[in-house]
């Protein structure tokens, strides 16, 4: 070829062998360049799809990191961008959606792209706990959802700390173990657990159906999100005055498959080991994860130790069918320090109380949760999704005055029905459906001889009773929702409740036989919401809901021992009025909330012995409050991306009309709730790098009804920041650093409401927070 160019070349410019050397080159470079050209800059084309539902996503923005080319998605989410070399490095963001990066390796093949809805646009955050899905805005209710990023705010040893980041909700947490929450004041007075909330995990109930919850134990990176129906829920879930908590486990993303391992250590020799792995395609999902932390916590007898495995996993057929499978296991044990006195709080607070510490008292337990669901789509319009659930919980508990055996295995069933229909020529959506609940509880006390063996801790003595509980609950309910004109929406439901138990006294040895059968009369809970588009993604929404919560057993036991068949349950009506919306194109979400709950029939439960309590039926609560919240996205250039939020509540808790004891508390101030509570923060992303800062103020907080002593108000300032560093394709180390209580405040973490000193001893109210402590981790995660 080059004798026939060198031929042509002559006969064209006469010969001469300099310039034909010379144009030669300048040839041979330039065919040269051209095939450079062609293997250094490259088009790669893919395809943009939201992970929640395999829809196309349109305008979302795709950048080559390193030459700035950008792509824009069409309408069916197709998109094309140049490159200058491969491998290279995707930046894709949409508004709604969390930012990702993608790394491609060839331009031949097309590339598939899936994100994750965000939660800086809140208002079209679809909300999957109410009986018809619907954007947040369109939800005439207080609902917060804890992200994805909110549980990363948190240092993943404590699950519980999320819930500070949501107006209206309260954690007293005197341990790792020992977590109340309290909505909007309801649940306050109790004594060591929550109560007076229903809570679900994808679906199965976590509250016993004695109304008692323990969130403690579960594993912030096992969690995708958690949505709060704030005040009474009633109406679709039963029993439930406070609200409703519904916990999402974590999915794999469709089309990526990774593995990661992490370890977390810091202070008070605190060790957290987490694997987890995920696998997802178009129709399928698996996700896993194993979690090991253990601590010997800040005051004395607070060791913890804590083993997790959860595995949920999901089959979508071609016609939109989905089965998905859930499975959580746990093993714990955790030493209880208990409450002490103000004397021991405000001088040493890394105590624990002498009794407790002697008999080295602890809980321990095995629990797990299995439950399979199944969605049928019987027309583009009408749905079914049936679940069926198992829960078991297996536990031993010595402390001072006894030792306590429980065995608690649940079973039960909740399916619901899904229509879109016309009502009256209007567009409208109706959910309707029946919930079983059915649990046998086994409970026994024996001695504690820990008295009588010196250092040995608790000793197991005689048994001191014996107890078998059925008690089993049935929900029918139904929902509506008419879009009177494209502004103006209405919703309204109702449930029936049916509550009936069983007791039967198996110890013989006493005098007192507490065998009973007892049947709540049956309750009906309404609500009416609406909402109204002021303006675009701004919403007007008002609403009027029925709740209530039954005794527990131990609650409905007079001082004799029987069953009181007096007791009511305690019930409640909210009236709200809120707002909801976005503005400066949905980079700033604000919302505000107004309420009152109005409570009858309270259920008091009377100390009458170190460990035994009995329930009264004592008057009435007035629980009024605002809550707000703020939410603001904005970038100073780039790669840089801020994310400040703000967000408390002004409560104003009072006893309407209690007397308790020939006491009137009338007037005075609900124990175990502080007065106000705000939480800033700032987010900010630079790159792979995220730097969380936060700051909880809390008020001070009645110690009991006579409001005669009160918490000390405090601030918790929090610093944790995260870095992603890819060591290879992928594989990319995880880094991860923080400090809790920056200022080493001294503060209540918890407090025993209503305490009371036996023996001449000071009333034990105060569980003493954290000081100062410090943690960092290490992980690596590959993506196959």
């Amino acid at each position: 070829m080059l004798l026939v160019l060198n031929h042509k070349l002559s006969f064209l410019f006469g010969g001469s062998k300099i310039n034909l050397l010379k144009l030669k080159n300048k040839i041979v470079l330039l065919v040269f360049l051209i095939g450079f050209g062609k293997i250094y800059s490259q088009t790669v084309t893919g395809k943009i799809i939201n992970a929640t539902n395999n829809s196309p996503l349109e305008n979302v923005n795709i950048r080559d990191r390193e030459s700035g080319n950008i792509g824009i998605s069409d309408l069916q989410g197709n998109f094309r961008v140049d490159l200058n070399r491969l491998p290279a490095e995707l930046i894709v963001s949409a508004i709604g959606f969390e930012n990702k990066t993608v790394k491609v390796t060839a331009s031949n093949e097309a590339v598939n792209i899936y994100l994750i809805p965000g939660l800086e646009d809140l208002s079209e955050v679809i909300i999957r706990s109410t009986l018809i899905p619907a954007e947040l805005r369109e939800i005439p209710a207080a609902v917060n959802v804890i992200s994805e990023r909110d549980l990363n705010r948190i240092d993943q040893t404590n699950f519980a700390q999320a819930f500070n980041n949501v107006p209206g909700v309260y954690v007293n947490q005197g341990a790792l173990n020992t977590t109340k929450l309290n909505i909007r004041g309801i649940g306050a007075r109790s004594q060591y657990s929550t109560n007076r909330i229903q809570a679900y995990f994808n679906g199965i109930p976590l509250t016993t159906a004695e109304g008692e919850l323990t969130l403690d134990d579960f594993d912030p990176e096992s969690l995708s999100r958690v949505e709060i129906i704030k005040g009474p829920a009633s109406s679709i879930f039963g029993a439930g005055l406070g609200g409703v908590i519904n916990l999402y486990a974590a999915e794999a993303v469709p089309g990526e498959t990774q593995a990661s391992v992490r370890t977390t250590f810091g202070s008070f020799n605190m060790q957290r080991k987490t694997v987890s792995a995920s696998h997802g395609t178009e129709n399928t999902s698996l996700f896993v994860n194993y979690n090991d932390m253990k601590t010997n916590g800040f005051r004395e007898n607070s060791e913890y130790n804590r083993k997790s495995l959860l595995v949920n996993a999901g089959l979508t057929t071609n016609g939109g069918n989905k089965l998905d499978f859930l499975a959580n296991f746990t093993r714990l044990k955790a030493f209880i320090p208990s409450s002490i006195n103000e004397e021991d709080f405000r001088n040493s607070p890394e105590v624990a109380d002498a009794n407790w510490a002697e008999s080295r008292g602890f809980e321990s337990y095995d629990r797990g949760l299995l439950g399979v669901s199944y969605t049928h789509n019987f027309s583009d319009n009408f749905s079914n999704m049936t679940s069926v659930f198992l829960n078991f919980r297996d536990a031993y508990e010595p402390r001072p005055f006894d030792i306590l055996k429980e065995e608690r295995i649940s079973a039960g069933a909740r399916t619901r029905f899904n229509l879109d229909t016309s009502i009256l020529e209007l567009d409208s959506q109706l959910s309707f459906g029946a919930e079983y609940y059915r649990e046998w509880y086994e409970t026994g006390t024996f001695e504690n001889l820990f008295r009588q063996f010196e250092n040995q801790g608790s000793v197991l003595g005689e048994r001191l009773s014996n107890n078998e509980q059925d008690r089993n609950y049935s929900n029918i309910f139904a929902q509506a929702a008419l879009n009177v004109s494209e502004r103006l929406r209405v919703e309204t439901g109702m449930n029936i409740n049916v509550t009936k138990y069983s007791l039967s006294d198996l110890f013989v040895q006493d005098e007192v036989d507490q065998t009973g059968d007892y049947k709540f009369k049956t309750i009906i809970s309404p609500r009416l919401g609406i909402t109204y588009e002021l303006d675009e993604a701004k919403n007007l929404y008002g609403s009027i809901s029925h709740g209530f919560s039954i005794p527990g057993v131990a609650e409905t036991l007079t001082p004799e021992g029987q069953i009181n068949t007096d007791l009511l349950p305690e019930t409640g009506i909210n009236y709200e009025i809120g707002f909801k919306g976005n503005w400066l194109d949905n980079k700033l979400y604000t919302e505000v909330a107004l309420y009152s709950i109005q409570i009858e029939d309270l259920l008091v439960a009377q100390r009458v012995a170190e460990d035994r309590f009995v329930g009264i039926n004592a008057g009435e609560t007035s629980h009024n409050g605002m809550e707000f919240l703020v939410n603001y996205s904005f970038s100073l250039f780039p790669e840089l991306q801020l994310r400040p939020y703000a967000n408390g509540s002004l409560n104003f808790f009072e006893f309407e009309d209690f007397t308790n004891m020939d006491n009137d508390f009338s007037g005075n101030r609900l124990p175990g709730v502080p007065e106000s509570t705000i939480n800033l923060g700032m987010d900010a992303i630079y790159k792979n790098l995220t730097l969380y800062t936060n700051l909880l103020a809390v008020g001070e907080i009645p110690l009991n009804d006579e409001n005669s002593g009160f918490t000390d108000d405090y601030k918790l300032v929090n610093v944790r920041a995260t870095y992603d560093l890819e060591l290879i394709p992928n594989l990319s180390a995880l880094f991860s650093a923080g400090v809790n209580n920056i200022f080493d405040e001294k503060y209540a973490a918890s407090v025993l409401p209503n305490a009371v000193g036996f023996g001449g001893a000071a009333p034990r109210y105060y569980y003493p927070g954290n000081p100062r402590n410090y943690y960092a981790g290490f992980g690596l995660e590959y993506q196959f």
